[in-house]
């Protein structure tokens, strides 16, 4: 092979690095896919032995992929090696195949949540191989263009470090250099919250029995990100935000501030306590937005009026539009409207998630810059968005306290809340299995619209972001 920092897909078969997948769920064929396009013309995967068969029929004439039976085959003829397998088996993956590493080899894993991959390397991995570890901040069904992409130096030298920079340059991802343990604290701070709320709203909704987007309620603007991300969490497969939740120790404390926030504020709601919980929010804004404000710093959120294009089930009526502009005619400049006016929502959630932060001392234009996921980037978004401006978090504040026509579903978003927190702190994957499929199949079959749609806004919010 040739030296590591030079060698590049263009270089011929025999001085390429040849590189090893175990795991093919769908990061793992992510990566297969990325590499291949990008020209590596040894790529060895493979994943459990029964679907052998099926994934050699599947690649047969895909380029530089060849399935081999079981990790066995993969880790003893690879320079690179990746384990793309759920955190929750890690360990016993690793223990499985790890010692079949070929020596010399340089060691990856894919999973969300490093303390247990980092455990399992260090207990079963020969000591003559080297482990640098991955993860893409994003989803399998976003292009990686642009989007982070974290390189751990954990137990390698620098050429190593460099192999794996040029394996991955096909990705055009921006690579990002972190330990084992900040990874777990930065992918909290931008994971653990962010899926808790939408997690949480999908719960309420469908404890509601109800699309209430159809019927005028939760569309346009703010409310288009919040049901299209929730949508394309529930598409996805539970164990993604199960293994985050449940294993990573920063992630648990976070989930279950959150809770906290979202059931204090309440309780200022049901008390109808002005003060209180405006003093509360304003708190919240100023800590978590307040140096932002001061800097001068771009807002992430786009126009509404771009945002309801993304709307699922067709473009939304102004009526509707209106809900997701919180500075209507309840606003700070006209106090004497109806508490009670069209479009007038508490946005709980977005609430919660800035009190968490602010409780917990979070800030989240650090892990913005640092290594945000797509669908972190929208929720920071749509969060500073209506706290940036004081008409709109004023009449948010009124709708909380004043308009009693969202509070059967804002006790359901509380409940929810403090369900999921349950779940995690008991630690059960199968719990959190059954309460993700039930919330899931209630809307299933919205989902490969919202995929389609949520696909799109993602992408017009990133170019966006970068103009």
């Amino acid at each position: 092979m040739m030296s590591p920092t030079t060698v590049t897909p263009a270089d011929a078969f025999e001085d390429q690095p040849t590189i090893g997948l175990i795991g093919m769920g769908a990061m793992g064929e992510m990566y297969a896919k990325y590499l291949s396009q990008g020209g590596w013309k040894k790529i060895n995967v493979c994943d459990l032995p029964s679907k052998y068969e099926s994934l050699r029929e599947k690649y047969a004439n895909t380029p530089g992929i060849t399935v081999l039976q079981d990790g066995h085959a993969v880790a003893r003829v690879s320079e690179f090696i990746m384990f793309s397998v759920e955190a929750e088996h890690i360990d016993k993956v690793v223990a499985q195949y790890g010692p079949s590493c070929k020596v010399g080899a340089i060691v990856a894993g894919q999973t969300s949540v490093k303390a247990p991959e980092k455990d399992a390397f260090e207990k079963y991995l020969p000591l003559d191989t080297h482990i640098v570890s991955l993860h893409s901040l994003h989803g399998p069904t976003v292009s990686p263009v642009g989007q982070p992409l974290v390189i751990i130096k954990h137990r390698a030298p620098d050429w190593a470090v460099s192999l794996v920079e040029n394996i991955l340059k096909c990705f055009r991802s921006r690579f990002v250099y972190l330990t084992y343990e900040d990874h777990d604290l930065v992918t909290a701070n931008v994971q653990a919250v962010t899926h808790a709320a939408f997690l949480t709203m999908g719960t309420a909704w469908a404890a509601m029995r109800d699309y209430p987007w159809q019927h005028g309620q939760y569309v346009g603007g703010i409310e288009t990100v919040k049901v299209n991300i929730m949508h394309r969490i529930y598409a996805n497969k539970w164990h993604v935000y199960a293994g985050l939740a449940i294993l990573n120790p920063s992630a648990k404390v976070q989930i279950d501030q959150y809770a906290s926030s979202a059931t204090e504020l309440f309780k200022l709601m049901l008390a109808g306590d002005e003060p209180g919980l405006r003093a509360r929010v304003f708190e919240a804004r100023e800590r978590v937005f307040g140096q932002a404000y001061k800097e001068g710093r771009v807002p992430i959120f786009l126009t509404e009026d771009v945002l309801d294009q993304f709307t699922i089930g067709g473009k939304p009526s102004k009526k509707a539009v209106a809900n997701g502009d919180a500075a209507n005619d309840t606003s700070a400049g006209n106090r004497n409207a109806s508490p009670n006016s069209v479009g007038s929502n508490s946005h709980l959630s977005l609430l919660a998630m800035v009190d968490c932060w602010a409780k917990l001392g979070i800030h989240p234009f650090v892990h913005l810059d640092l290594a945000a996921t797509p669908i972190f980037r929208m929720w920071i978004g749509v969060a500073e968005y209506l706290f940036r401006s004081e008409a709109r978090l004023d009449a948010a504040v009124r709708a909380a306290l004043y308009d009693t026509s969202h509070r059967s579903d804002d006790l359901e978003f509380v409940v929810g809340a403090r369900g999921w927190s349950q779940c995690v702190s008991f630690g059960n994957f199968e719990l959190y299995r059954r309460r993700f499929a039930e919330t899931a199949a209630f809307f299933e079959p919205q989902f490969d619209e919202a995929n389609t749609i949520g696909g799109a806004m993602i992408k017009a919010i990133s170019e966006s972001s970068k103009s």
